[in-house]
């Protein structure tokens, strides 16, 4: 493609966890390669941008946070467009393609970015290119790759229709296939061989900026002799094909090393999400038995003097850091293990080529070495390919050099899956896997996202316990595996089991007693309220609850909650009140037998339990999991639900357990309406959507 001048697009993106904007950023880096300018902003800068007056095409990267909600960044701009008053034609002249990013294991796949798909078109905007959805929950390059080879056609079309209507007739050469092409076939995920062959036909772009190599551009190493691939090993054809590679990220981050001294950033400072406090850990129960197959723990703190409101149903965020023994790994490799201490400046590089170049918000411009690896840098984080491809430059070995090519290309996509994505391996774990490899600091800063803070349910009620807030989890196991050596625990939930161990297990010199200590250890944490996850507004209500495991952990706090209303108003009117819980054995992991109580108060009108592992000599084998429970109570939960018109509550596992849960409500519906599974499901979105279905669930 040549051109005089390159054309113009708008390319916009919303992150919340920065997928979007490094899939901006690559679609920015590839437009010059293709005779494009990308005129880049985050959606939230709308002074920078106008689309009431945009003439040239837009492009939209946005991802989905929550439950489906649009990300952070996102929310002005959305609460803008969605304003009643707009015109169905106040967008009429503007044509966009957009590329949403979700993940299927989550109930609104891709809301975010459907929310704004849909509302740009009811106010006239028209799409030049169709939609993408990409799903993490599988790899998201596996429609954003294709999605982004379309894209070049179809905007080289869009702005030649533009052109030779304002009579523009350029020396463009006209484009056979049809507009709808190549949008038809990324959306489908079926790509014509016209758009997997698109090559790079500028002569005269660089070589780093290209998006295809030739065989003779990278060194194709002899295959190892491993008849299987690994994180290191490849087999042919991907050891034996020339790579398609992204575009190397331009750099541009500088750091310095000072000598003088001081003191490192609040933590507050670190976090955009409103007001942080720090309070103390009052107490901390172990309610699993040793043997058991994971270990949940509760914890209770002490929020009597922070000026934070919950109510039952309700989240909150933990900031937590990095695991004390890999960041100081990761500096020894680094060569930096003297400077830990030290304090560095982090500023943008001079004369980077990096358009809009920023000091990332999450790190701040002074602090030490330590501190950003410890609270700022998700040093766990899946590596992205771009990460990839920059590392491949920090790596003498010719062997290792070329796996990590592959690992980031096309030919690898396979690969990349497998040993990285779907086996969890991190920073680390490549650069134990490739020794070779020498990054530098601001890499890492440059490429390494934010350590996010970690989300958990509320377990308690400010009613029945003032001044105090209750959470429960288990703490996560990562076992080893070929592509990860070492077993590794949760960040954040392996931070808290170590912090509270003292009180776990006191010493024998300790004044407190189990579960409580004279140390006293404080945590960082923020309310994320739940907008929906709430008791019923009317007690009269029914509600169904299913949790198993530590799911149960937010219906706690319900029962807590609804056990003080009756105390206090023991005139009002409460509906009946069910309770699904499963665990795997009775006798290691029932993690509340406080549920009786509330049986025997009659807080809980019905309790249904079963335990998946336990062996059973009866001659009907008990049910095993909570959707067997709802099953044979079908008839109770279908009049609970269509005739007393009652709330349907379900937390937990989203991938072993809230499809099952659903498929089971289902077949219940049907079942007792009488109905084939079609109606049963329209009856269940409908009660999805007047907020009578709620789940919380996680992956």
């Amino acid at each position: 493609m040549r051109c005089e001048s390159k054309r113009r697009f708008l390319l916009l993106y919303a992150t919340q966890k920065g997928q979007a904007k490094a899939i901006a950023e690559e679609i920015w880096q590839q437009a010059g390669a293709h005779g494009f300018e990308a005129d880049i902003h985050c959606i939230s800068e709308m002074d920078k941008y106008n689309l009431e007056t945009e003439k040239d095409p837009v492009v939209i990267v946005i991802s989905t946070t929550g439950t489906g909600d649009p990300p952070d960044t996102a929310r002005k701009f959305v609460k803008k467009i969605q304003d009643k008053t707009l015109p169905p034609d106040h967008f009429v002249h503007l044509q966009y393609g957009l590329l949403g990013l979700g993940d299927s294991e989550y109930m609104f796949f891709c809301n975010g970015g459907r929310i704004v798909d849909r509302r740009l078109q009811e106010l006239g905007a028209q799409h030049f290119y169709d939609t993408g959805l990409a799903d993490d929950c599988v790899g998201l390059e596996l429609v954003v790759d294709p999605w982004i080879d379309g894209l070049w056609l179809a905007l080289k079309e869009t702005l030649q229709l533009q052109e030779e209507k304002e009579g523009m007739n350029n020396a463009v050469n006209p484009v056979s296939s049809s507009l709808s092409t190549a949008p038809h076939a990324v959306h489908e995920l079926k790509l014509s061989s016209e758009v997997q062959n698109l090559k790079l036909e500028d002569e005269g772009a660089r070589g780093s900026d290209t998006l295809s190599q030739k065989a003779d551009d990278i060194s194709i190493v002899a295959p190892a002799r491993d008849t299987k691939p690994s994180l290191v090993h490849s087999v042919p054809p991907v050891s034996q094909s020339a790579l398609n590679i992204p575009a190397l990220p331009p750099e541009y981050i500088e750091v310095e090393f000072q000598d003088t001294q001081g003191e490192n950033p609040h933590l507050s400072s670190l976090i955009s999400e409103g007001t942080t406090f720090e309070v103390p850990v009052t107490k901390a129960v172990q309610l699993t038995r040793e043997d058991a197959i994971k270990t949940a723990l509760l914890l209770e703190l002490d929020i009597a003097d922070a000026t934070f409101e919950y109510q039952p149903g309700d989240a909150f965020c933990i900031i937590c850091p990095n695991n004390v023994s890999e960041v100081e790994e990761l500096l020894d490799i680094l060569g930096l293990s003297e400077k830990g201490d030290d304090f560095i400046c982090v500023k943008v590089k001079q004369g980077t080529k990096k358009k809009g170049a920023s000091r990332p918000q999450h790190i701040p411009e002074r602090s030490t070495l330590k501190f950003i690896l410890t609270w700022c840098l998700e040093i766990r984080a899946i590596p992205k390919k771009a990460f990839l491809r920059a590392l491949v430059e920090c790596t003498s070995d010719v062997g290792e050099k070329r796996r990590l090519q592959e690992l980031c290309s096309r030919q690898g996509a396979s690969d990349y899956t497998h040993f990285i994505r779907d086996s969890n391996v991190c920073l680390l774990d490549l650069l134990h896997a490739f020794p070779s490899c020498k990054p530098s600091l601001s890499l890492l800063i440059e490429h390494l996202p934010k350590l996010q803070a970690r989300s958990y349910s509320v377990s308690s009620s400010n009613l029945y316990q003032p001044g105090r807030l209750c959470f429960v989890f288990n703490v996560l196991e990562f076992p080893a595996c070929p592509s990860r050596p070492v077993s590794r625990k949760g960040v954040c939930t392996g931070w808290l089991a170590e912090l509270v161990a003292p009180l776990l297990h006191p010493s024998k010199n300790s004044l407190g007693t189990k579960g409580e200590s004279s140390l006293i250890e404080k945590i960082s944490l923020f309310p994320r309220p739940n907008n929906a996850f709430h008791l019923p507004g009317d007690p009269s209500v029914p509600f169904i609850m299913v949790g198993p495991g530590t799911g149960v952990s937010p219906f706690i706090g319900f029962l807590q909650h609804r056990q003080k209303l009756r105390e206090h108003h023991t005139d009002w009117e409460f509906g009946e009140t069910w309770l699904f819980f499963g665990c795997r054995h009775q006798d290691r992991d029932y993690l509340f037998k406080q549920l009786l109580c509330f049986l025997e108060n009659g807080t809980l009108t019905h309790l249904k339990v079963c335990f998946s592992r336990d062996s059973s000599t009866a001659e009907v084998a008990p049910p095993k999991y909570v959707q067997d429970l709802l099953r044979i109570c079908a008839k109770e939960v279908a009049r609970v639900l269509l005739k007393e018109r009652g709330y349907f509550y379900v937390c937990g596992d989203k991938k072993h357990m809230a499809e099952d849960v659903s498929d089971a409500v289902v077949d219940i519906l049907s079942m007792e309406m009488e109905a084939d599974r079609l109606e049963a499901m329209k009856v269940l979105a409908m009660l999805r959507e007047s907020k009578r279905y709620l789940q919380d669930v996680w992956t």
